[in-house]
């Protein structure tokens, strides 16, 4: 009787951890979302494309994005860097060699302390970005993944419990 209450209880409380926001489990706060950006001085966006290994990329064709319009084009250097002016706070796509990357741009005073003061891109096919696979269904399905967690607990507690028949007399 002990062992099925001890059960119950331990089903009761992982169903309520799953259901917490993260945030409330947190010892720390929530780490830095790399897409927040601080603009330098004049509005400008700076950045860096590598490869997988972290070699630049130099000369290839970048195009700032806001709104689905072009708001400028530039071109990496030898080390893979480049900047646009002229740029106020809102959302900007980098695009360049058929990927795009959003980014939250801010005014270099009112920007969140996590923003970094620019934008370091991985190009390639092996660089994995953790919103795929089971990570991105649980974060994108909490409760549904509360649900099945629940469930995985709750159904052996369960038949555990229908198991209680006292023994057959011989």
């Amino acid at each position: 009787m002990k062992i099925k209450t001890i059960q119950q209880l331990a089903a009761m409380v992982a169903a309520v951890g799953m259901m917490l926001p993260q945030s409330a489990m947190a010892a720390q706060p929530k780490a830095a979302s790399q897409g927040d950006v601080a603009l330098r001085t004049g509005g400008v966006f700076v950045g860096q494309y590598v490869d997988a290994q972290g070699a630049a990329v130099a000369g290839v064709d970048v195009a700032m994005h806001a709104g689905g319009k072009t708001v400028a084009v530039t071109k990496t250097d030898k080390q893979g860097r480049f900047a646009v002016k002229g740029l106020k706070t809102g959302q900007y796509d980098v695009v360049a060699m058929n990927q795009k990357q959003s980014f939250r741009c801010w005014d270099g005073k009112a920007a969140p302390p996590h923003a970094r003061n620019g934008a370091l891109i991985v190009t390639g096919s092996d660089v994995v970005t953790g919103q795929g696979g089971l990570l991105g269904f649980v974060q994108n399905y909490p409760l549904m993944s509360a649900a099945a967690v629940t469930a995985a607990i709750a159904i052996p507690v369960g038949i555990a419990a229908a198991d209680d028949d006292p023994p057959a007399s011989p």
